[in-house]
């Protein structure tokens, strides 16, 4: 089945050269050894920098068969109540002064928006989900949807 919403948070172009940096500086620091272990640190740096960074940057969240998937958690629609799209302003104060520890935070840093939604299952301890989300109108719309399509006719 075809996902309703799907994202991929990648990381920023800029944040390529993170690893390079780290890379170079593995390399200054064992060139005192020598030329071939400044040549074996600044590719092992690089690589594994970038492996990090990758990693990082492949997390989804996509809306997809009635449930919610974002990173390793998939949450059922049904458990799921109103969404509230965040600006700027407000994704910050609900990743900091406002945040409950208890909530489940999928956040990025660089992704400047991002969507609250609160938990309506009685069972779950967690009162909202918070998704980093460069298009959190979408993301909403697609809950909404999945939902309207889980209520019996």
């Amino acid at each position: 089945m075809e996902p309703m919403y799907d994202e991929r948070l990648t990381a920023p172009r800029s944040w390529w050269l993170l690893p390079v940096g780290a890379g170079l500086s593995l390399a200054l620091i064992l060139l005192r050894f020598s030329g071939v272990a400044a040549l074996i640190a600044l590719v092992a740096g690089v690589v594994l920098g970038a492996a990090a960074l990758s990693s990082y940057g492949s997390v989804r969240i996509r809306v997809v068969q009635g449930s919610l998937v974002a990173g390793d958690a998939r949450i059922p629609v049904g458990a799921l109540g109103a969404a509230q799209p965040l600006d700027p302003a407000e994704t910050v104060a609900w990743r900091t002064v406002k945040a409950d520890p208890r909530a489940f935070m999928l956040l990025r840093s660089y992704v400047p928006t991002a969507l609250r939604v609160e938990v309506s299952d009685p069972e779950d301890p967690t009162p909202y989900v918070y998704l980093s989300t460069r298009t959190p109108e979408r993301l909403a719309a697609a809950l909404e949807a999945a939902r309207a399509e889980q209520k019996p006719a």
